[in-house]
């Protein structure tokens, strides 16, 4: 599955909680402007990379999705397609995070199935600003 319909879309943007796999400090890289973006736009971006220990958007930054004590809607991907596998296990070890959003050039069928199998939504090879301002008129 890639992209939902556009009345799911909107739902998923209607959410609060955004956890950010592999979410970067460097303005230079997609991986900081894009959850830069949800957070200017409302959403609370939860910052997951363990190779640092800065603050991004103002929030603490988690070495795993294990650690964030608070419920996530949705799980922001940006690692390599190689690690989705695991990535995904981890998601899936939540009880929360029921929307799973691989950014554009990202993507791993098998490990999309697994996640579909166990009630989440999977989003691949798309970019969650470009949709979220396409389906919020932006």
């Amino acid at each position: 599955m890639n992209l939902p319909s556009d009345d799911l879309l909107h739902d998923i943007f209607g959410l609060d909680t955004i956890a950010v796999i592999g979410c970067s400090t460097n303005p230079a890289k997609a991986a900081h402007n894009i959850p830069k973006y949800m957070h200017e736009h409302g959403y609370t971006v939860i910052p997951i990379n363990p190779h640092t220990t800065e603050n991004i958007f103002d929030q603490v930054t988690y070495d795993t999705i294990a650690e964030v004590p608070v419920k996530i809607d949705m799980v922001n991907i940006f690692r390599p397609s190689s690690e989705i596998p695991d990535v995904v296990d981890a998601i899936l070890n939540r009880d929360d995070s029921n929307i799973l959003w691989m950014q554009l050039g990202i993507s791993h069928p098998e490990a999309a199935k697994l996640a579909e199998s166990q009630g989440r939504i999977v989003i691949q090879d798309e970019c969650l600003m470009v949709e979220h301002r396409r389906i919020m008129g932006l």
